[in-house]
C-alpha cells in the first residue's frame, strides 16, 4: 500500500475527482501552473489542462463568486484558498449565496462545491497565516464543515466532500501537511461526514479534539500514561454536523471531559460540544467538563505563537484538575 503525508493524500484524492467527473473544477490562487502554496495541486494543471484546473485573480471573492455560478450550472468546484484568514474576503458571498441556495430555491437547485484551506498555526506563519477560526463557518446553516487530522482520513474525507451535495469547508491543519506519512490506499474510499473517530480507547477521562490538536493530544495521553490515567481520545473530524452519538458513549464511560481546540475559548466549538454533553449525558458527569484552548487575542505571530497554542503541559495540567475535581 503507497505511504503518504497529508498534502500527497490530497493531491491524490483531487486527481482521482478530476479524473471520474468531467465537471469537477478546481479553481484558486497559483492552483494551476505554480501548483498551488503548499502544491496541493502540483501537475494536476498538466495533465487535466488549464480549463478545468484554474488560475485565478488574488481575489478570494471573486474565486467564491465565480464557484457559485459554476455549481448553478451544474459543476462540482473545488476552491482552494491559500490560508483560511484568506477567505474573509469572500465571507459574504459564504454567508448570503453559498449556504442558502437550496433553502432560497425550496430545494430546486443544490451548491456542490468544496472549499479548501489551510488552518491553524505551528509553522511559525505571518499575520492571518495561521488563524483558526472554524467557528465562523460551524454557525453559518446550510454549509458543513470537515478538519481532518491525518493523511488517510484527509483523502477519504475529501472525496467524500466532494461527493456531497452541499458545500463543504474542508479544513487542512497546516501543521500537519507533512507531519508524517502513514498508509493510504490508491483506492478510491470515503469517510461519511458527519462521523468521528476514536483514536484511542481509555476509561478515566475523554479528551475531544480535531486537526492539528490530535497529534497534540496524542502525545499527552502517551504521557499520561506513566501517571496511570488511561485516557479516551475522539478526533470529531467533522464539526458540523458533529457526531453526537460517539461522544456520548465516550462520556458515560469516563464520567470526565477535556475539549482540546486551537481556536481562541468564547464561542469555540468546544463550547458547542460541551453544552451537547450538559444536555445528553449531565448525569454521568463526574466533574465540570474544561476546555484547553486558545486565548481570545488575535493569532500571534510566529514567535509566540506558541504561548497561544495548546501544548502538551496544558493538556496534562486540565486532565490532573479534572480528575482530581
Amino acid at each position: 500500500m503507497p505511504v503518504s503525508n497529508m498534502i500527497e493524500s490530497i493531491r491524490d484524492a483531487l486527481g482521482i475527482a478530476l479524473a471520474a467527473d468531467d465537471d469537477l473544477l478546481i479553481l484558486g490562487e497559483d492552483v494551476g501552473r505554480y501548483g498551488g502554496v503548499f502544491r496541493a495541486t502540483e501537475g494536476l494543471q498538466e495533465r487535466y489542462g488549464p480549463d478545468r484546473v484554474i488560475d485565478m485573480p488574488l481575489a478570494e471573492s471573486s474565486i467564491i463568486g465565480a464557484a457559485i455560478g459554476l455549481a448553478l450550472e451544474g459543476y462540482k468546484p473545488v476552491c482552494e484558498i491559500q490560508f483560511l484568514g484568506f477567505l474573509y474576503p469572500g465571507f459574504e458571498q459564504l454567508i448570503s449565496h453559498v449556504s442558502r441556495i437550496r433553502y432560497r430555491t425550496q430545494g430546486d437547485y443544490g451548491m456542490s462545491m468544496v472549499i479548501r484551506a489551510p488552518m491553524g498555526s505551528g509553522v511559525k506563519s505571518h499575520e492571518l497565516h495561521s488563524d483558526s477560526f472554524e467557528s465562523f463557518y460551524v454557525h453559518i446553516p446550510g454549509i458543513k464543515v470537515v478538519v481532518p487530522s491525518n493523511p488517510y482520513d484527509a483523502k477519504g474525507l475529501l472525496l467524500a466532500a466532494i461527493d456531497d451535495p452541499d458545500p463543504v469547508i474542508f479544513l487542512e491543519p497546516t501543521a500537519l501537511y507533512r507531519a508524517e506519512r502513514e498508509e493510504v490506499p490508491a483506492e478510491i474510499y470515503q469517510i461519511p461526514l458527519g462521523a468521528a473517530k476514536l483514536v484511542r480507547e481509555g476509561q478515566d477521562l475523554t479528551m475531544i479534539a480535531w486537526g492539528g490538536m490530535v497529534p497534540v493530544v496524542k502525545e499527552a495521553a502517551v504521557q499520561l500514561v506513566e501517571d496511570q490515567i488511561q485516557c479516551e481520545i475522539i478526533d470529531i473530524r467533522s464539526l458540523y454536523p458533529f457526531d453526537q452519538d460517539l461522544i456520548v458513549q465516550s462520556v458515560k464511560k469516563t464520567g470526565r471531559v477535556i475539549v482540546v481546540h486551537e481556536a481562541p475559548r468564547t464561542l469555540g466549538v468546544g463550547a458547542e460540544v460541551a453544552a451537547m454533553i450538559q444536555e445528553q449525558a449531565f448525569l454521568f458527569l463526574e466533574a465540570p467538563i474544561m476546555r484547553v484552548t486558545g486565548y481570545d487575542v488575535p493569532t500571534p505571530l510566529g514567535a509566540l505563537e506558541h504561548v497561544n497554542r495548546p501544548d502538551v503541559n496544558r493538556i496534562k495540567k486540565a486532565v490532573q484538575q479534572v480528575l482530581h475535581y
